[in-house]
């Protein structure tokens, strides 16, 4: 197979002499698919940037990178290169287009400028790549914002702007980590029979080794802007040589076998109470959209209840109502004996709810004030609701960052200068701040790579033994979930088709779509 990309001894310096890339050497061949896997912080996305050159100010690079014999390093090959060789996926993508534009205009502005399509053509081929990537309406979307789609629809939405122009070598940054887990099966499924069917090459960048086992033909490991570890990926993932791939593998929730959720802090007394709630959306000219419908749940104090389904079923919804954020409808939302169906009056209610209740948010890049470094955004919080001063504000922001896994070093950061997982982190440690009595966290550690993941999900069932903290967890992550959570609510369009044990429910699922769900959990091929 011939060579798409062939990068060999990169290094990468900011012009105050930090050396952040130490000599990365891969290769990826046509119709081969390569995983970029380490932490948070390792180097992966920068590596694959320099692959369409989108390199730090003022950066210093050394060695080679070659896209299909042509260097993105060089100034006169890089607009070929990112015109006709290669394109990239982001993480965030709602980062990635211009929020004043249609779906329609983002998705054939490259096919008119740069392939010459017709509006007419350029239209039509982008319903194709919509369709490809599984979108429900494609007609409706090319008209629609990027605020009236999804997280996991917009990132389709970029994958298939990405594959407009027919690129040989396709670099995926986390391009699936805001998708459920059916969408996602649907969105590899796809990546991989473009690669099989154009013999196109990818480079996929993830923290999911079991994603990365399913998809990727070979593995190659990050850690500190260097390679420890790279092979075939059932070699890397079965007999792992280095001690810090063994740790990552170690880390890596599995949906069977031992580490499920114990559920020994739960009490009778239930800390949440939902009982035939509903919210229906009004939306122009696309009639009435039934969010959320008749939902009956319970959760009792300590325990941890996890509510998983496909995008736009209705979870993040549901979790809005529940910390305030929407209005019910119809129903009644209890916390602690307490109705917070309705919205609060005045200043002194809104703050007791949020001492209550807090959120983390699935955005990272939301969530956070940019303007705002990230230990005050932690310390503010301390000084309002706990009325600590200035010196036991910071103190505590530094064992809140250390619990999250950062340290001194990210308490001035401001959000642009960290990653997505590092802003997660902080995210965190804020709700964490104020030692709430439930807390809601909605796709929280999708962002996160495994071992800090796991971190943070040690950190949570350490605060619930000690302090008797409810949980409320939505993900689409069911490996993730049987860790961390005793109940297990299914829902679809909005309805609650299933509940019970998670680890009943995993195992003897009774509910088709319950079984869908399962069946879509990438397994590594050994």
């Amino acid at each position: 197979m011939s060579e798409l990309l062939k990068i060999e001894d990169l290094t990468l310096d900011l012009n105050d002499g930090t050396r952040l890339l130490h000599g990365i050497s891969l290769s990826v061949a046509a119709g081969e698919t390569v995983g970029l896997v380490g932490e948070s912080g390792s180097g992966k996305s920068l590596t694959a940037r320099t692959v369409l050159g989108l390199l730090p100010d003022r950066a210093v690079v050394g060695g080679s990178v070659s896209v299909d014999g042509r260097s993105p390093l060089d100034r006169d090959d890089l607009r070929h290169v990112r015109r006709k060789d290669a394109a990239m996926v982001f993480q965030d993508p709602r980062a990635g287009i211009n929020p004043m534009r249609t779906i329609g205009d983002h998705v054939t502005e490259a096919l008119r400028l740069c392939a010459g399509l017709s509006r007419q053509q350029a239209r039509q081929r982008a319903l194709d790549l919509l369709t490809a990537v599984k979108l429900p309406d494609p007609v409706a979307h090319l008209g629609q914002h990027p605020h009236e789609l999804s997280g996991g629809m917009l990132q389709r939405v970029m994958i298939a702007g990405a594959l407009t122009t027919g690129p040989r070598l396709l670099v995926c940054d986390e391009p699936t980590t805001a998708l459920d887990v059916t969408t996602q099966a649907e969105i590899v499924s796809v990546l991989r029979e473009l690669c099989a069917r154009e013999g196109m090459g990818m480079l996929f960048i993830t923290h999911d080794l079991n994603l990365a086992g399913s998809l990727c033909d070979r593995l190659v490991v990050m850690k500190d802007g260097a390679v420890v570890e790279e092979g075939p990926a059932t070699q890397v993932l079965t007999r792992p040589e280095a001690d810090y791939t063994r740790r990552l593998v170690a880390a890596t929730p599995k949906l069977t076998g031992d580490g499920g959720a114990a559920g020994a802090g739960a009490q009778d007394e239930p800390m949440l109470v939902i009982e035939g709630v509903s919210k229906t959306y009004h939306v122009r000219g696309r009639g009435d959209v039934h969010a959320v419908q008749d939902a009956r749940v319970t959760v009792p104090r300590g325990g941890a209840l996890a509510v998983v389904g496909e995008s736009g079923s209705g979870k993040s919804t549901l979790a809005r109502m529940v910390v305030g954020l929407e209005n019910a409808d119809s129903g009644e939302i209890r916390t602690d004996g307490v109705s917070v169906t309705e919205a609060p009056r005045g200043q002194a209610e809104r703050l007791e709810r949020a001492r209550s209740v807090q959120m983390v948010f699935q955005d990272p890049y939301l969530s956070l004030d940019p303007r705002i470094p990230a230990g005050q955004a932690i310390s503010d919080v301390l000084r309002l609701h706990h009325r600590m001063d200035a010196a036991a504000a910071r103190a505590r922001t530094l064992e809140l960052l250390t619990a999250v896994g950062l340290g001194d070093e990210h308490v001035k950061a401001r959000p642009r200068t960290l990653s997505g997982g590092q802003r997660q982190r902080v995210a965190i440690a804020r709700a964490l701040a104020i030692q709430p009595d439930l807390l809601v966290m909605d796709e929280a550690t999708s962002a996160l790579d495994v071992s800090v993941q796991a971190q943070v999900l040690d950190l949570v069932a350490r605060i619930r033994a000690e302090q008797g903290l409810t949980l409320l967890f939505i993900s689409h992550d069911l490996s993730v979930v049987r860790r961390v959570c005793e109940r297990t609510v299914v829902m679809r369009r909005g309805e609650i088709v299933e509940q019970g044990p998670t680890q009943q429910l995993l195992d003897d699922p009774q509910h088709e779509y319950t079984r869908l769900l399962i069946d879509s959990v990438p397994v590594p091929v050994v």
